[in-house]
């Protein structure tokens, strides 16, 4: 059962960041996208920039949550992005 859960185990115990619990069931975009800054804006142990590492904890989860992410779900994570990318003040290309 253990090799089934690693991504679950990825995200809460990444070295990345150390998230809020239930950022990703939040239904608001905006608070997603506030969390993982502050997340990412917080962490010692992060390796890229903040937005690098909170955008790259938003998109695995978005890729391991796959086809089960119901489709309202997977718009709000993606919505999620857009304000990240807001908050840091970054146009997407």
């Amino acid at each position: 059962m253990a090799a089934h859960k690693w991504s679950q185990k990825v995200t809460e115990h990444s070295d990345a960041l150390d998230l809020d619990e239930g950022v990703f069931t939040k239904d608001d975009p905006k608070a997603i996208a506030e969390s993982l800054k502050r997340s990412a804006e917080h962490s010692k142990r992060r390796k890229g920039t903040p937005l690098q590492s909170a955008m790259g904890m938003l998109t695995f989860y978005i890729n391991r949550a796959g086809d089960n992410l119901p489709r309202e779900r997977r718009d709000t994570l993606e919505n999620a992005k857009d304000e990240l990318r807001a908050l840091f003040d970054k146009k997407r290309d």
